[in-house]
């Protein structure tokens, strides 16, 4: 009840920066979403539409001490597939690696346990068998180490056989996809990321593994004070633990003839609760399916550069031909890990809203319910970021509000109604 109390209430003034006129909802939208939480984080919203940018805003903290700025890095979990999968188009497109040529070719230690076969394209769209994190390494600490972590997956046995099931590759996409781009092209990732991504488009902050002297502009979550615990006696026993239950998830999932135990070998390596992707450790650790670090501003430029078949600015980044590959849809079942159909691209999936639909888009959202995506048809593109302590695999009202207040927005200028389908 407060929090729809909190948005009835809001201030939709509660932003900084820029906004066309035909996008003034979304911004008073976003000020609504954030008002209420604005002294606890802080989030950044940039959209461009028809190649140029209309929205540029952000609010709150991005520490306890510090303002939310233009240039704020956050950690965007699992949006940097995306990102990843759009270099890894970008080098198909120069010819330096194919979809269907078996890694081994470029990586012959990959061939290991069955996987002579296994090509790029069965990695890009979770087709790899090789979604098993927790039965991979002993313990979470062990992702910080870039070339352990190759030698990991190289060595590898695909839960299935490749291209015959589907399993969303939560942690292990990154070391897979990242690992073949650096054997095919024989240079370390953050060189291929900078040389033909952020050089390009001239990205303000873009990094899997953040350097040393960017750690200051990462945004933090940061604890906020919690309403005093009155004391309570101690037991003199404790009572027995009962047997845990299902959770409502995993009884859903049951349900549906999902099987928890897919999920959480995906998803939670052994160990993670030691693990922080917000120490200076982890923040310059290589885990690109998890851990890449962006400014709103970036994710935005980059599916901009997608909305426009490939291009920006006069420059062609992805050929037609390899745009009009990745833009399909390989498949339209669930998979076995994500709780809905993802209608899996190369490296993307389709657009989550509130009823708008957008049947050409494509982007990648993560963890904490940061996302970045675009529409071809409509020449849009997207990005939010923040660093409020949240959590969920398909995002929250927050992306999904925001995600379709874009959409009828272009819409109102495209077709002169906004509409809510």
């Amino acid at each position: 009840m407060n929090s729809i109390k909190d948005y009835l209430r809001a201030d939709i003034q509660n932003y900084r920066g820029s906004v066309e006129e035909p996008f003034k909802d979304l911004a008073h939208l976003f000020s609504r979403f954030q008002d209420a939480r604005s002294t606890q984080g802080g989030a950044a919203l940039v959209v461009y539409f028809q190649g140029h940018k209309v929205v540029d805003i952000y609010t709150g903290q991005k520490s306890a001490n510090e303002a939310w700025q233009p240039d704020s890095l956050s950690v965007c979990y699992s949006t940097g597939k995306g990102v990843l999968a759009t270099l890894a188009h970008i080098l198909v497109s120069q010819g330096r690696l194919d979809y269907d040529v078996p890694v081994a070719e470029y990586w012959p230690e990959f061939a290991a346990q069955g996987k002579q076969q296994l090509t790029l394209r069965e990695m890009l769209c979770h087709r790899s068998g090789l979604y098993d994190i927790r039965n991979l390494i002993a313990d979470a600490s062990e992702m910080a180490d870039w070339s352990h972590m190759l030698e990991v997956i190289a060595a590898a046995k695909p839960r299935f056989l490749p291209n015959s099931d589907a399993a969303y590759q939560p942690l292990t996409f990154g070391w897979q996809v990242g690992g073949v781009l650096e054997k095919a092209c024989n240079e370390s990732l953050a060189v291929l990321m900078q040389r033909h991504l952020s050089e390009p488009l001239e990205l303000n902050g873009a990094y899997f593994g953040v350097p040393v002297e960017e750690l200051a502009r990462v945004a933090q979550p940061f604890a906020t004070s919690q309403p005093a615990q009155s004391a309570q006696p101690p037991k003199k026993q404790a009572a027995a633990k009962p047997a845990r239950t299902a959770s409502p998830l995993e009884k859903l999932m049951a349900f549906s003839g999902q099987h928890p135990q897919d999920f959480q070998d995906a998803m939670i390596p052994k160990g993670m609760k030691k693990f922080s992707f917000f120490s200076d450790a982890g923040l310059q650790a290589i885990v690109p399916a998890a851990s890449g670090v962006f400014t709103a501003q970036s994710l935005a430029k980059i599916y901009a550069m997608l909305a426009q078949g490939g291009q920006w600015q006069g420059q062609r980044l992805i050929s037609p031909q390899v745009f009009q590959a990745l833009s399909q849809v390989q498949y339209t079942a669930r998979d076995r890990v994500m709780p809905l159909p993802m209608h899996w691209r190369l490296g993307y999936h389709r657009i989550l809203s509130l009823g708008k639909s957008a049947s050409s888009g494509f982007g990648h959202i993560g963890f904490n319910g940061s996302g970045a995506w675009c529409d071809p048809e409509r020449n849009l593109s997207f990005a939010y970021t923040h660093n409020f302590p949240t959590g969920s695999i398909t995002g929250d009202y927050r992306l999904w509000g925001l995600t379709q207040e874009t959409l009828r927005c272009a819409d109102g200028v495209l077709k002169g109604r906004k509409g809510w389908f």
